[in-house]
Formats: C-alpha cells, structure tokens, sequence
C-alpha cells in the first residue's frame, strides 16, 4: 500500500475557501496514468496536479488532470503548483515543465510568506471562430461586441465579448448545447468596465460547467483586448471570476506584443495552501 500524498490550494485568491481549488500530488512517482486519472475524479476539482521529476531544463515536471482527461497545460494548475511546493525553497523563480513547454514562474514573498507568482505562458495562436450563431445561441446572447475568435495555448479558448458586467453576471446558458456548439474548447464571454475585466468560462464538455478562475484563457483575452484597443500592449487588466459560483478570483494578466505579433503573455495572481491529506491505496 503507497501513501499518496497531496496539497490543496486554492488559486487566484489571498483568502482560503474561494478562487479556484487545486490537488497537487507533490510526489507522483509511480503512479500510472490510469491511477493519475482516477485520483483526478475522486478529488473532483477542475484540475488535479501530479508532480514528477525534471526531464528538461525545469526544476519539476507536472500532469494535469481534469476529471475526464489530460491536458498539456493550464493556468492555475502552474501557479498553484509553485506555490504547493516552493514554501520551503529559497528560490523565487521556479521553472515548471508542461507539455506545452517550460513555465517560469516568478514568485513574491512577504518574509516568509508566498504572497504573489507570475507565470510566463505560452504564447497563443488566434484563429477566427467561424459562425458564431449557435455558439451565442447557446449562451442566450444576441451578439459579441468584439470578433469571435479562438486561441490556442494548449487549450483552446473561444471569446464573446458583451456590453457590460451585469450582462455577464446575468448570463445562464443551455450547457448541453454549449458542449456541441463548442467541443473540447472552453467558452469564455467577458466584458470591460473601468479598464477591468468581468469574465465567466464554461467549459460543458470536459465536465466543468463553469470555471471558478482560468489562468490559461486569462493570457488570451489580455491579447485579444490588445488586438482589439480596449487595453494598450504591455498594459496588465485585472480580472474578475467566479462569484456566480461561490469562489470569487482575481487574476491578473499582460500581453505584450504589437499590431505584428504576439511576443510574449504573463498571468499572475496569489494562493493560499488550505489542505494536506493523503491516499492509501
């Protein structure tokens, strides 16, 4: 029998029980696929983190589970693992292998205590959505105030853009039709007030109906503001999640680039440990 040890964070938060929960399994060695995905859907969570040694140029390498598959990377998994795991270390840059590649995270502390990581993403491909019209129909919306469009970071991110944030909040889409308008592509629709972002991502087909915080999409819609004027490049927009499901986040991101491309993507935000525990089998 092997003790399975594992932290809970949750992501995107300053404060415990909100933002975006994380099981991080600190020591996978070991463990077979089969195993990683099932220990993903006993926890539950959106994601689920199995650490394992470097086989490149990082100081650790990560699986990412949801309940129902392996993704290549995603956002708050990356930062809430820094923050799983760098409590003791000295060291304020961690360098996390994916499998869309290494992922630096720099990390603040206040004494000794992590306070704050940004992480530096792979940089998105943008592809037009195409036709839109039964995806804004499964949402309940009449249109997008901006193009619809897809990026690619390892997940694909598709964006609607409404007019203001109660119109986000107020939002109450058809899941079963989402899933097929939009299969394995998280549906992010958001809105900009005051230079901040009121953003919701549902997710239907992969068993997340509406994500608590998404750090990998948080990258994306910094560049599509950029690309589409609502925020200039190099300029960081705050983020706001997860209230409509009771785990409030705040996430923060940067685009930087130009009108000729994408040159790079950070996100950041804080976390807090809130739980340790084990699996015996």
């Amino acid at each position: 029998m092997n003790n399975n040890r594992f932290v809970i964070v949750d992501v995107f938060t300053e404060k415990p029980l909100a933002g975006n929960q994380l099981a991080v399994f600190t020591n996978a060695v070991g463990l077979n696929d089969q195993q990683m995905q099932a220990l993903a859907l006993e926890t539950g969570f959106s994601e689920t983190v199995f650490v394992l040694p470097a086989e490149s140029d990082g100081d650790l390498r990560v699986r990412i589970f949801t309940p129902q598959c392996e993704l290549p990377f995603a956002g708050h998994p990356v930062l809430g693992t820094a923050f799983a795991v760098a409590g003791p270390l000295q060291s304020l840059l961690m360098r996390i292998e994916t499998g869309m590649g290494t992922v630096p995270v720099v990390l603040e502390r206040e004494g000794a205590k992590l306070v704050f990581g940004r992480m530096r993403q792979p940089v998105p491909t943008v592809q037009p959505w195409g036709d839109a019209g039964e995806l804004l129909a499964a949402l309940g919306v009449q249109g997008s105030q901006l193009p619809v469009e897809v990026y690619d970071n390892g997940i694909r991110h598709v964006f609607v853009a409404l007019g203001s944030h109660a119109e986000v909040r107020a939002l109450t889409p058809d899941h079963a039709r989402l899933a097929q308008a939009a299969p394995n592509t998280g549906v992010n629709v958001f809105a900009v007030e005051d230079g901040r972002a009121k953003t919701r991502m549902f997710w239907s087909d992969a068993g997340v109906e509406e994500d608590a915080a998404t750090g990998s999409a948080a990258g994306p819609l910094a560049v599509h503001l950029a690309r589409h004027g609502l925020m200039a490049w190099g300029d960081t927009v705050e983020i706001s999640q997860g209230a409509e499901i009771g785990r409030p986040s705040t996430l923060y991101a940067t685009a930087h680039g130009s009108a000729d491309g994408i040159e790079s993507v950070e996100v950041g935000g804080s976390a807090v440990v809130v739980g340790r525990g084990e699996f015996k089998f």
